[in-house]
């Protein structure tokens, strides 16, 4: 077993996305899953990530979805090209879209089934494309953003979900997971989420230790999530 990575290039109207594909060599044709980025972009963090998938037997694609593999240096810069996506939704759907296709066109995908993983911002991603699209396996949020699609008031979802949220995130409380939950039970959806106590934001980061910003890593909450997502992807990606 030899994992490869090479960079794919995609586009989306005026704009070429440049994110990071891997996959097993010595496998034939595989599902590929997506890996939706922080608000930081595609980094080493999701293209690490897409290594692991790799090694688990998928096709990992690490997710550009600002461009040009353009990433944010501090916390301003990260708002700053979050908030030039999340303030038009139907472009956000628009571009984790083309990453799925892109994926799916790919011969070492070969037309296998497509499923779909993101952190903080991209699982905010990744529960968009379940809402938008219905050609996804499944999709999971590992502390991402729970707000409902303004331009898609009841979606009807056919994608598995799976959120992976820290009860304690200051960046969605839990009248926002109550609301999540009604979305999806209302969008007909086989959906669960796992809520871990005495967990805040960004809890699979080891690099996240800033309890005042709300983002602090916990390693039991890590490994509890990333147990539930592998169970969840072999369910979804047989």
């Amino acid at each position: 077993m030899t994992v490869q990575t090479r960079e794919l290039t995609y586009t989306h109207g005026d704009t070429t996305f440049r994110g990071q594909l891997a996959w097993d060599d010595a496998l034939g044709p595989r599902p590929g899953v997506l890996v939706a980025p922080t608000w930081a972009g595609c980094t080493e963090f999701e293209k690490d990530q897409a290594s692991r998938l790799a090694g688990l037997g998928y096709v990992g694609l690490a997710v550009d979805m600002y461009g040009d593999g353009v990433t944010g240096g501090d916390k301003d810069e990260c708002a700053a090209l979050l908030n030039s996506v999340v303030s038009d939704r139907a472009l956000l759907q628009a571009r984790i879209g083309a990453a799925a296709d892109a994926v799916r066109a790919l011969p070492e995908t070969a037309d296998e089934p497509v499923a779909a993983m993101g952190f903080c911002f991209g699982g905010l991603c990744v529960l968009d494309l379940a809402r938008s699209r219905s050609d996804i396996a499944g999709v999971v949020s590992l502390h991402g953003l729970l707000m409902p699609a303004d331009n898609l008031p009841a979606p009807e979802i056919s994608a598995k979900v799976l959120v992976l949220h820290g009860y304690d995130d200051p960046m969605v409380p839990p009248d926002q997971v109550v609301s999540f939950a009604t979305e999806m039970t209302n969008a007909g959806c086989d959906w669960q989420l796992h809520a871990y106590g005495q967990t805040l934001h960004a809890f699979t980061n080891p690099e996240a230790n800033d309890p005042d910003f709300g983002t602090v890593y916990s390693a039991t909450a890590s490994r509890r999530a990333y147990r539930a997502l592998d169970d969840f992807l072999a369910e979804v990606l047989p």
